[in-house]
């Protein structure tokens, strides 16, 4: 069987033993050092200002809404634009803090928000923000065009790059457009930590927020000056210094663990991303010539850091003898995401924001017609030529 996943994290056996060792050599497990290295030499890979990690790339979704609101950039009832091809935790935040999503079509060539429907959205609606998903290492190909229109009309452009990491548009990284990104470190993903997350940013005012929302709403993990500022502003004896919320937060802190895995990925991060962009080059060139698959225009991107490779057939009937193929060969498959987002059944019964369905064709198509196959670093020569094959004669 050729799996999604072949292992926890990339050069598994040599960083368990690291592993190890610093369990045991280490006195500090919660929260610490390693952590706030592991920031830094992020922010700096990422090439932002500023990187806060969390233990999840949902919890990074919930802490960049919750952010959001805590500095008054969105209040409860604003209007959320969102992808139509997403997980559950880029919306469910939305939902659940009070804001109103509205779900946006994608293009089928690229998976992402397509610009038409989106300007169609914005003749209707006035969204506050825009959580964009770049799905499988892909992005929209005018997302230089989303970000502007994003600019002149105010809306907060926010990046769920959770399956992008390391792609490139425009040779810019994804991440690097909207006023804050997010990022997955769970085992499936790029870079693993098994369980963790990030948030990065450019601007000061949301990193100090997203540190207290992390924890609880304290400002203990702030610098001196801001946290004597806050002390001041609300008549904070020093006793009760670092035993006072300030914001609404949650406990959303990694730990010592999942901050020293994360370092010790990261230099291994530029190769993980190549072999992921040539393997589905290699592969994508088949998915092209075969006339039952849809061909994805990906020129916009200029390093793809494939997630997994999708496949898109012309037809139900055609993805579901093609589907079949692929199991008989072995090869894991599983639905493109979770499909579109709107077919969920929490938010189709027991949601009534999300009660009039809208007619989102291109989402439909994906969810009944495609399905993904396996690209993960570790994939031999070998399961990659087995793969082409079966594209070959599907």
């Amino acid at each position: 069987m050729i799996k999604l996943v072949k292992s926890t994290f990339y050069k598994e056996k040599e960083i368990k033993e690291q592993l190890c060792k610093f369990i045991k050599d280490t006195e500090i497990l919660s929260m610490n050092k390693e952590v706030k290295q592991f920031e830094e030499e992020f922010a700096l890979w990422q090439n932002c200002k500023y990187a806060v990690m969390v233990n999840s790339g949902s919890s990074a979704n919930l802490a960049v809404i919750q952010t959001m609101i805590n500095l008054g950039k969105l209040k409860i009832g604003d209007k959320v634009g969102i992808s139509a091809l997403t997980w559950a935790t880029n919306i469910f935040p939305v939902i659940q803090l009070g804001l109103k999503p509205i779900i946006i079509d994608v293009n089928i060539n690229n998976l992402n928000i397509d610009i038409n429907c989106f300007k169609s959205v914005l003749t209707r609606h006035d969204l506050k923000a825009l959580f964009i998903t770049h799905a499988l290492g892909f992005c929209s190909e005018k997302l230089d065009i989303i970000k502007n229109i994003c600019d002149k009309k105010n809306i907060i452009l926010l990046e769920d790059t959770c399956e992008s990491l390391g792609s490139k548009a425009y040779n810019k990284l994804l991440g690097n457009f909207g006023l804050a990104s997010t990022f997955s470190f769970y085992v499936a993903h790029h870079l693993s930590t098994i369980e963790g997350g990030m948030i990065c940013t450019d601007d000061k005012d949301v990193y100090n927020m997203l540190k207290m929302v992390r924890a609880h709403g304290w400002s203990k993990d702030l610098n001196k000056d801001i946290q004597t500022q806050l002390m001041k502003q609300n008549k904070i004896n020093i006793f009760y210094k670092l035993f006072t919320f300030y914001s609404l937060g949650y406990n959303l802190r990694p730990t010592e663990i999942n901050g020293f895995i994360g370092r010790k990925q990261l230099p291994y991060l530029d190769e993980i991303c190549n072999i992921r962009h040539k393997n589905f080059i290699k592969i994508n060139k088949y998915i092209s010539e075969n006339k039952n698959l849809v061909s994805f225009d990906l020129k916009h991107l200029s390093l793809i850091s494939s997630f997994s490779i999708p496949i898109l057939c012309k037809s139900k009937n055609a993805c579901d003898k093609i589907k079949k193929k692929f199991i008989k060969a072995e090869i894991e498959v599983r639905p493109i995401i979770s499909g579109n987002i709107q077919k969920q059944p929490v938010l189709i019964n027991k949601n009534p924001i999300m009660k009039k369905n809208r007619k989102l064709p291109n989402a439909d198509m994906i969810h009944e017609c495609g399905f993904y196959i396996p690209n993960n670093p570790e994939l031999t020569d070998e399961e990659i030529q087995h793969i082409i094959d079966v594209i070959k004669n599907a």
